[in-house]
């Protein structure tokens, strides 16, 4: 009998996609755990398995070797760069993801985190659950007009990002590799270079893939050039930014504020730095999840693992070129 694994869970319970596998008449076995996501582990967790479902764990050449038969692996988000998309298409194992189910909570969370530091809410917030009333001791406070927001790759959360920002009055700019300085987007967004959005924004809001062009995007370096009262604002991959450079910058006066969602450790260690810097908001890689986008995100992606299973094309696949090979399985 076909079978799908689901190796590791960010969701503390596997009961959605186990419904969902076994209605379409496949064996399912599932680990909730946010453990088990070394490659020795999800091979223990593989034996036997079609199809896989995973969240975080670590499929590498190594995992995909010890796992011939293995049709389809499906991640529960956009980006895969915990699966080694070329490993997994020479053992002719298709890569699935879930494009685009997060643009809207994505998008949201982002310009809610610059509008908390903007208007310094937690602060407030905190100083007056502590009888403190006095809005003063937390200036500069700030507001939407009169600021540029800058939006750094335009993939659809960052097209939504900048129609937020837009709507909401701020002037807004972009930059994307695909995208000419000089020209606009089809929303009228004008395309910069990547140094002029970082020296004219007064946030930057990254939205872009995790690739090897793109890790810690933002640095020591090229901090310096920015606006000491910029805001910086990471809801793509932990590892775009330097987090500590940012810490520094922050401690260091050379920033404003910063508002991050994701890390590159993640549960965010004790001793990280930016746990303590200054005008920092921070959440636990919350900004895709809402009730909504939970559903959506869940019925998808495991709907890409059982219809490749069952030989059909799945509606996202990030190497459809490993199909054929593993519809032969």
């Amino acid at each position: 009998m076909r079978k799908i694994v689901m190796t590791d869970s960010d969701f503390g319970s596997c009961e959605f996609e186990e419904k969902m596998v076994t209605a379409a008449g496949i064996s399912f076995s599932g680990y909730d755990s946010k453990e088990g996501r070394t490659p020795e582990e999800l091979i223990e967790h593989l034996h036997g398995a079609d199809g896989a479902i995973t969240s975080y764990g670590k499929y590498t050449s190594q995992v995909f070797e010890a796992c011939p038969n293995l049709k389809v692996v499906c991640k529960t988000g956009t980006g895969v760069d915990n699966i080694d998309v070329e490993a997994a298409t020479k053992n002719g194992t298709a890569v699935c993801n879930v494009v685009g189910y997060g643009t809207e909570v994505v998008s949201d969370h982002a310009i809610a985190l610059a509008l908390s530091i903007i208007r310094r809410i937690p602060e407030l917030d905190s100083d007056l659950r502590r009888g403190i009333w006095d809005y003063q001791r937390r200036r500069p406070l700030g507001q939407v007009r009169g600021r540029t927001f800058g939006v750094v790759g335009m993939g659809n959360i960052g097209r939504a990002v900048a129609e937020k920002a837009k709507g909401l009055g701020f002037h807004v700019i972009a930059w994307d590799r695909r995208g000419q300085p000089g020209r606009f987007t089809p929303e009228g967004i004008p395309f910069v270079t990547f140094d002029e959005l970082l020296r004219t924004s007064d946030v930057v809001s990254f939205h872009t893939a995790l690739t090897q062009d793109t890790t810690h995007m933002l640095d020591a370096q090229n901090i310096k050039s920015m606006k000491h009262d910029a805001i910086v604002i990471n809801t793509s991959r932990g590892a775009v930014i330097d987090v500590d450079a940012v810490a520094s910058a922050l401690a260091d006066g050379l920033l404003w504020g910063a508002g991050i969602d994701v890390f590159p450790t993640e549960p965010l260690p004790e001793s990280a730095l930016i746990r303590k810097a200054p005008n920092a908001v921070l959440t636990p890689h919350a900004a895709y999840w809402s009730e909504e986008s939970g559903v959506e995100l869940q019925t998808r992606c495991t709907q890409n693992a059982i219809d490749v299973v069952l030989g059909k094309e799945p509606e996202d696949c990030v190497n459809p070129e490993a199909l054929p090979a593993a519809f032969a399985k």
